[in-house]
């Protein structure tokens, strides 16, 4: 079982999650983070971290973030490891309510 970011974290990027992590299973892209499922200890820490409510448990993903199980998977293999907060994007605000940002994500 693995958690898994969804859509909600597209251009939010926030990084709050990724400090609790006790295996350092993140990985950043340009505009959201990934979480690697073959890393990922299903420890629940990152879920109630996340501002915008973008991680979910395997089992419990929404049937319209499904896809971002795989992306998660694909992405993780080539983007780089996070380990550290940082400072959020300067309109992450904007973008926190936000739908339908899926064709925003840059890979």
């Amino acid at each position: 079982m693995t958690f898994v970011i969804g859509e909600a974290c597209i251009k939010c990027k926030l990084t709050d999650c990724v400090e609790v992590c006790p295996v350092d299973c993140f990985y950043e892209g340009p505009n959201m983070l990934v979480i690697h499922p073959d890393e990922c200890i299903d420890c629940a820490l990152c879920e109630p971290e996340c501002p915008v409510d973008a991680i979910y448990s395997e089992d419990e993903l929404p049937e319209d973030q499904e896809e971002f199980l795989e992306l998660n998977a694909e992405l993780a293999d080539i983007w780089p490891n996070i380990t550290e907060a940082k400072d959020p994007p300067s309109d992450e605000a904007e973008w926190r309510e936000v739908a339908n940002k899926r064709e925003l994500l840059e890979r």
